[in-house]
């Protein structure tokens, strides 16, 4: 090929690589055939926490901060630092992340030449024999045909990108680099509110076993005083097996109360990446956390940054990337090839300028029959796409659900705990009245325990409740994806 075609092939081919195989990317509707609901509802009627939804645009840019600080507990505050520190879980996700990078790198490199230099450091040295009938370099051929052939090359192969294997190529793989960082994001969050939702729980617990303890104490007075007007002949055994009969069943609930913590307590060490061994946490004063206000209304954006939507979003992105990579396939492949180096077959006149040695020119590759390979590598290109869809659509709608989930046991819970507060002032009313009557000798001890018993269940369900309404406020952040501060309908990303 003369240097002026050549040339201009070369100029051409460029021109023409600023085309693309495939379709472009465009986001589909979040759902299909059915508009987009304005608002967030439970049980059938508009929350008073309700959600304007809109297209999402997902923010994965964006820290979502510690969103665990408005429960103002300085033990939880400890306990996230270590997880997000030390997690074992979160670790794979970011090694994992660091080699959707590289991958990215890799593509991004084939838009380059490729330059290696020959197989061994300082060349290659053949020891070869000639055909006797076949034409020797350089020389006559003759029985003197067995010679040396020392060679320096240096390769240089490019892929012209004409039909845009390449640019699709690296936009898959860039997509799927963004796609795990969202995924980091997704098991940070999922770690972290693990961690605040068994802290809370076991406080729940610890509240939980003060609370019996408390009232294993009052048993045992009520008891012993139940004796004592036994050997007074005021009361009959049968008070006295009672009053040990609501003893030991309090009694009995510790060690389940205690089993149930140290399960827990071995679930944090775990993931803060301690060994339960001695792994433990600060005692409190038996109080629990506030639950976190949620403004009256909350902004749509805020699904915008839910991680697991915007991997979706974008491994859609690099399916449809790979789509483009497949109708690739049906078309000529460029590659421009050359060598440039030394070769002689004489030690000493190796590296002399008479030896060197140059070839460039283009290679084409042409399918022209593959059996259908590539007619089935695009239609599952197109069909994984097509499962990207559809996982995405169904992670919107998941989204969806969790949020509603938790609006509703927030609301729900909410008013489950006003209404059990006023049945325990209720009961412990009952339970003074009892006694009083009990010591006046107007009931059997019977009134007393029943008494009893309705106020602890009253007061433990206030406890569990309480506990219950702070792991709801933890599944709402973890719905929305990040945690909230009303500034002007604005969330606070801080």
């Amino acid at each position: 090929m003369k240097p002026a075609v050549f040339i201009s092939a070369f100029v051409l081919a460029t021109g023409l690589a600023g085309c693309a195989m495939g379709p472009d990317y465009h986001r589909p509707a979040a759902l299909p055939a059915q508009p987009m609901p304005q608002t967030f509802t439970t049980n059938g009627t508009v929350s008073t926490n309700s959600l304007i939804w809109k297209i999402a645009e997902p923010s994965d840019r964006l820290s979502r901060g510690e969103w665990w600080r408005p429960f103002a507990d300085l033990e939880l505050d400890r306990l996230e630092t270590l997880a997000v520190t030390n997690n074992q879980t979160l670790a794979v996700a970011a090694d994992q992340f660091e080699q959707a990078r590289q991958l990215a790198a890799e593509a991004r490199a084939n838009f380059f030449p490729q330059i290696t230099a020959g197989g061994s450091p300082n060349g290659e040295i053949i020891r070869q024999r000639t055909s006797f009938n076949a034409p020797s370099f350089g020389h006559a051929a003759d029985e003197s045909s067995t010679y040396n052939t020392f060679t320096a090359p240096v390769y240089l192969g490019w892929e012209i990108d004409l039909w845009g294997r390449v640019r699709r190529q690296t936009e898959a793989a860039r997509a799927r680099f963004v796609a795990a960082a969202d995924d980091l994001e997704s098991a940070r969050l999922a770690v972290t509110a693990d961690v605040a939702d068994d802290y809370f729980t076991l406080r729940a617990l610890d509240s939980e076993h003060t609370l019996v303890a408390n009232t294993i104490e009052a048993y045992r007075r009520s008891l012993a005083l139940t004796q004592n007007r036994r050997k007074g002949g005021i009361v009959s055994d049968l008070d006295v097996a009672q009053a040990a009969t609501q003893l030991h069943n309090a009694e009995a609930q510790l060690p389940v109360i205690e089993l149930n913590r140290a399960q827990l307590l071995h679930a944090l060490a775990t993931l803060c990446g301690r060994s339960p061994v001695d792994f433990t946490i600060a005692t409190n004063d038996g109080a629990l956390a506030a639950v976190p206000g949620v403004p009256p209304s909350l902004p749509g954006e805020l699904l915008e940054h839910r991680p697991d939507i915007a991997g979706a979003e974008r491994r859609m992105a690099a399916a449809n990337a790979d789509v483009g990579v497949a109708k690739t396939a049906f078309f000529p492949a460029v590659q421009l090839n050359g060598v440039a180096g030394y070769q002689s077959v004489n030690f000493n006149s190796w590296f002399d300028w008479p030896s060197r040695l140059w070839a460039v020119g283009p290679s084409i590759q042409l399918p022209l029959f593959t059996g259908g390979f590539n007619r089935a590598q695009l239609a599952a290109a197109r069909d994984a796409y097509n499962q990207t869809v559809a996982g995405y659509r169904q992670t919107v709608l998941n989204a969806f659900g969790e949020v509603e989930d938790a609006l509703a046991a927030q609301r729900l819970l909410a008013d489950e705990w006003n209404a059990e507060n006023e049945a325990t002032i209720a009961a412990r009313r009952a339970l003074e009245i009892a006694n009083n009557r009990y010591n006046a000798g107007l009931v059997t001890y019977l009134d007393v325990a029943t008494a009893q018993t309705t106020a602890l269940n009253n007061e433990t369900t206030v406890v569990q409740l309480e506990g219950s309404r702070l792991v709801t406020a933890v599944n709402l952040i973890k719905a929305l994806g990040c945690g909230w501060q009303a500034t002007n309908g604005i969330p606070n990303r801080n």
